[in-house]
Order: C-alpha cells, then structure tokens, then sequence
C-alpha cells in the first residue's frame, strides 16, 4: 500500500505494515503510555506480536487497527481502530469488533485520540453497516473513558482485572 487508508485534519491512518514494528516498541517504551494497559512487559518480540495481531485481524475479518502518523509525515503518533477481538472472558468481548487507541504521550489533551476513533468508526460503519463495536477501558485511565464518550459508547459492565476494573462500553448503532 502506497497511501494512508485514510486522512483527517492531522492523520494519516495506514493499515499495518512491517515498518511499523520499529515505531510501536518506542510508542510503548513509554511506562505512562503502558501505565492502562495492564503490567505486561514490552519489548521488541511483544510488540511484533501486537503488530501481527494487527495485521491479523485486517486478513481474516477485513478490520483493524490503524497506525497513525502525523499528516504527511511518517511520524507515528500512535494506533487505533476497529479491530476483531476474543478476550476470553465473555461479557458482550469474545468474537466481536473492538475499538481501541494507544497514543504517545506529546498528543495527549490535543484530541488525536477522538479524532482518529472518529475516522475509524465511520470507516467501519460504512464498510459493515449496523454493527455493534465494543471497548474496554481501565477504570482510572479517565482521559479514555472521556474520549469513549464522546464517541457514543455507554457502559454496560465490568470485569475485574488485577485490583482494578475494567470499564466494558458499547456503540450499538
């Protein structure tokens, strides 16, 4: 692929790719960037496996995470999409798309994160028209469930996680 899959006021999302691996250790070197994703380590082999279940979840469902650059640049700022989930504990997230962000640092409080849900969603509703997308948010990480919000999504339940919660949202179209 030779052009972003699409572009907003400040992004170009691209479907995953093997230049991306390089970009998502550094994006999640960052312990505060990590700090709502649960204690799993990261490293160069974990983020090569987040980047083939990226590309996996394109391949068998024709859904995915989009990497996120800076506009015109190949500045990676971050991830977000639709992607097809299991996560094994039921609650409305096993066999189910999924929306999810992980942005650096420097963009927080600037709305990358909407901004790039938004392009997602709308590419999603367009390309499967009438299904429901669920999401996941630790309890604490507030800036998230704020972003969740303004998307639509409302709660719906909780699944305890290592002496947190974590928030299970929805959009149902």
């Amino acid at each position: 692929m030779n052009a972003p899959e699409l572009s907003t006021d400040r992004l170009d999302l691209w479907r995953p790719a093997a230049r991306d691996h390089a970009a998502l250790v550094d994006l999640l070197s960052d312990e505060e960037v990590r700090r709502h994703l649960g204690s799993r380590p990261t490293g160069a082999v974990e983020e090569f496996n987040r980047l083939c279940r990226n590309a996996g979840s394109w391949a068998l469902f024709g859904y995915g995470i989009f990497t996120c650059r800076a506009r015109g640049s190949d500045e990676v700022l971050g991830i977000c999409g639709v992607f097809h989930s299991w996560r094994g504990f039921g609650k409305g997230l096993d066999d189910t798309p999924e929306i999810g962000w992980i942005f650096a640092r420097k963009t927080w409080g600037q709305g990358i994160a909407t901004e790039a849900a938004r392009a997602s969603i709308a590419w999603f509703d367009a390309a499967f028209p009438g299904r429901r997308i669920a999401c996941m948010i630790n309890d604490t990480n507030l800036p998230s469930l704020a972003v969740a919000d303004k998307l639509g999504f409302v709660r719906y339940d909780e699944q305890p996680d290592a002496g947190t919660a974590l928030v299970l949202l929805e959009r149902v179209p």
